[in-house]
């Protein structure tokens, strides 16, 4: 095998709790997320040398160690005494800085690609422990599906399969900082925080009205404020047939769970309308496969 293509896929907080902020800085969170059929494409090839080349087709986007997945294919190479050079070509889908762990998700299929490429053999624990040293995310983006994280998102708890749906995702046209997000943010002073617990059950009686009256993320907290414009978003998809809508992440990328699929496209057109957004775009969500998450 001299390469290999594997697609990356944006995720969805269904839920996103944070309970406090710990000694170390990082702060405990709980948080129900969700992958999407919206995905990143990855080639990976092997060349001549001991180079790694990274090609994408965003201009502002780092190719160099400053890029996950640049690092990443250079960290393994070294933890395994790989001597053959790595292409990658990256065609991102996913906006960047956009909520919808993008950049998590190219680096957890970075991982897994290396280590069918030079037959590394690497258990889904191994795997997992690598990604965990660059992202938090990371560990769960590995698998993908339905899912808990809690601590710092690296304790994952697999749920049963998300109810089928359509989803109208809309990324405003700036972006966020998690950092500048989480600084802002006063865990203990929430005095609201999400249903998570209902959230799960919803999700365990494959309710989607059930998970649509349960859904809140506390980050919205600090980025709504900063930006209405978001709440406008909400406010359209509900409007317009959404049985759920919210912020994913630190955001700002909000979006809609509809039943119907006709629904979902009226939504979308009426953002594109009123000009709220240049992404809009209508998916569906991805339920974990029992021999991976391609």
């Amino acid at each position: 095998m001299n390469q290999i293509e594997v697609k990356a896929r944006a995720k969805i907080n269904i839920s996103l709790d944070v309970l406090g902020k710990r000694p170390d800085g990082y702060h405990d969170v709980r948080m129900v997320m969700q992958t999407l059929e919206l995905y990143d494409r990855l080639n990976f090839k092997k060349i001549r040398g001991d180079k790694v080349i990274l090609k994408t087709n965003i201009p502002y986007l780092p190719t160099d160690e400053r890029n996950l997945v640049n690092k990443i294919v250079g960290y393994m190479k070294e933890r395994y005494k790989i001597r053959t050079g790595v292409f990658v070509r990256l065609k991102k889908v996913i906006p960047v800085a956009a909520g919808l762990a993008g950049g998590s998700a190219d680096a957890a299929e970075t991982v897994k690609a290396m280590n069918r490429l030079f037959h590394l053999g690497l258990s889904l624990e191994e795997m997992m422990e690598i990604g965990g040293r660059f992202g938090a995310d990371i560990p769960y983006c590995m698998v993908g599906g339905t899912a808990l994280a809690e601590g710092i998102g690296e304790k994952i708890t697999y749920l049963p399969d998300f109810p089928e749906c359509h989803v109208v995702l809309v990324k405003p046209n700036f972006g966020v900082s998690t950092a500048h997000v989480f600084g802002r943010l006063d865990a203990g002073a929430l005095d609201c925080h999400p249903d998570t617990e209902g959230v799960l059950e919803g999700i365990r009686n494959r309710d989607l009205a059930a998970i649509g009256r349960s859904m809140g993320n506390v980050l919205e907290t600090v980025t709504v404020a900063e930006h209405p414009l978001l709440a406008d978003i909400k406010k359209t998809l509900l409007v317009h047939g959404a049985i759920g809508a919210l912020m994913s992440g630190s955001g700002p990328s909000v979006y809609g769970l509809f039943a119907e699929e006709a629904a979902a496209q009226e939504a979308a057109r009426r953002i594109i309308e009123k000009k709220m957004a240049k992404f809009v775009r209508t998916t569906k969500i991805h339920n974990r496969k029992k021999v991976g998450c391609q």
